[in-house]
């Protein structure tokens, strides 16, 4: 088909011929290259002067279980690896956390400034839109495909990779520090515990040891008050028995008076004396019978009685007297309640408490300081990417291009439409 430059497109059955259409497009050539240079030079200029966004990424895993292996064997606090994965997302995942860091580090935010925005609403729509976390499947049982994935999207102008591995730090230790402290809490919470168990047993043996030395003292006041019971009832006894006696000499030694026996004799001695027996006579005499006193003559009598009336006691004449007398004085000072109040220590007395001291002593030295438990693992720090993310320079100027050639493309037709409609006017 030949057309010539100047001939318009021409329809055929009612359509636009395709090659005429080529051929314009053709003769426009200019227009279009002119509009594909332009949107490409527009996108070129877009990508070289927009600002550049680059994203780094911090991954952890579980830690090794030998790292909390300390903490769980204090059987005080127990922290599976899985939990502590989860313990740390939680703190990655708080704002209260990031605000905090926030505060703590504002000179690695101060790029985010823009006016008429305080810095804490510029890291308000940082932390909104810039940070992204991936928490581990809680479907997935298998602790090894646990993982915790923190994604940062930062400006060009932005120290991300100081920000984010900083960040991952700070989270860390914060959830060593709550550690430590929930440790403290826990262990302060068992010592006084077992204090207070301790303090009941000492309690507890104060009033047994109380209610001993109260039973010794009244068994042993018990014990001398019978004994003197005794003592003075066997006195008082021995004194009846000494009147007595007195009163049985007083008899006797009148009888023998009136009978004339000054010294001692017997009735058979008697009878012969009254018959003017001869006193070279010796005589054996056996009887069943007492002899009565007065026989003793008044003379012995008398002597007896004198020593009686002069007697200020009679406790010698008893043996169970010394004996009395021996045993309360033992029981004037009683030892055994003695060496119950000289007990200094106490403690050493008490029932059943070794083991709360042994725990004591335990609890006391554990190690409370968390600063080096290894939580989880970093498998992955954040690196300083190669490339940004944004803008996509081959992707936006090819495109750009793209849009020139289709709006030149476009922009031909259109002229070329028109072109048709005029002339079809004035034909």
């Amino acid at each position: 088909m030949n057309v010539r430059q100047d001939q318009p497109i021409k329809k055929i059955h009612g359509e636009i011929d395709f090659f005429d259409l080529l051929h314009s497009f053709w003769q426009q050539k200019k227009l279009i290259g002119a509009t594909t240079a332009i949107a490409g030079v527009m996108a070129l200029g877009y990508v070289l002067f927009a600002q550049e966004v680059y994203q780094t990424s911090s991954l952890l895993r579980p830690a090794a279980i030998n790292e909390l292996d300390a903490l769980n064997r204090s059987e005080v606090y127990t922290l599976p690896s899985a939990d502590a994965l989860l313990k740390v997302g939680a703190a990655l995942e708080s704002y209260e956390n990031r605000l905090n860091y926030f505060k703590a580090h504002q000179d690695l935010f101060k790029p985010l400034e823009k006016k008429g925005k305080t810095l804490e609403q510029s890291f308000e729509t940082f932390n909104r839109d810039a940070i992204t976390l991936t928490r581990p499947d809680p479907n997935k049982a298998n602790a090894l495909s646990s993982f915790i994935k923190l994604e940062l999207t930062y400006p060009e102008n932005l120290n991300g990779v100081e920000i984010l591995n900083g960040f991952v730090e700070y989270a860390i230790n914060s959830q060593r520090e709550q550690i430590s402290a929930d440790l403290k809490v826990i262990i302060n919470n068992r010592l006084r515990e077992l204090e207070t168990k301790i303090n009941s047993a000492r309690s507890s043996y104060r009033t047994e040891k109380e209610g001993k030395i109260a039973a010794l003292v009244e068994s042993y006041a018990l014990q001398r008050a019978t004994l003197g019971d005794e003592l003075s009832a066997l006195r008082m006894q021995l004194k009846i028995e000494r009147d007595a006696r007195i009163n049985q000499l007083n008899e006797a030694i009148s009888i023998a008076k009136s009978l004339g026996i000054k010294h001692p004799t017997t009735p058979s001695a008697m009878a012969d004396a009254a018959q003017g027996s001869s006193s070279r006579l010796v005589r054996t005499e056996i009887t069943s019978q007492d002899i009565p006193q007065y026989f003793m003559g008044y003379d012995a009598l008398e002597a007896e009685r004198a020593v009686l009336l002069k007697r200020t006691t009679d406790d010698f004449t008893d043996v169970r007297i010394s004996q009395i007398r021996k045993d309360m004085q033992l029981l004037d000072v009683n030892r055994q309640v003695e060496m119950l109040g000289k007990r200094s220590n106490e403690d050493l007395f008490l029932k059943d408490i070794e083991p709360l001291r042994a725990e004591v002593y335990r609890l006391g030295n554990l190690q409370t300081d968390m600063s080096n438990l290894g939580l989880v693992s970093v498998d992955r720090k954040a690196l300083t990417p190669s490339d940004p993310i944004k803008p996509k320079k081959a992707l936006i100027v090819s495109l750009g291009v793209l849009m020139g050639l289709m709006l030149g493309l476009m922009i031909a037709t259109f002229r070329s439409f028109m072109k048709i409609r005029r002339e079809q006017t004035l034909g």
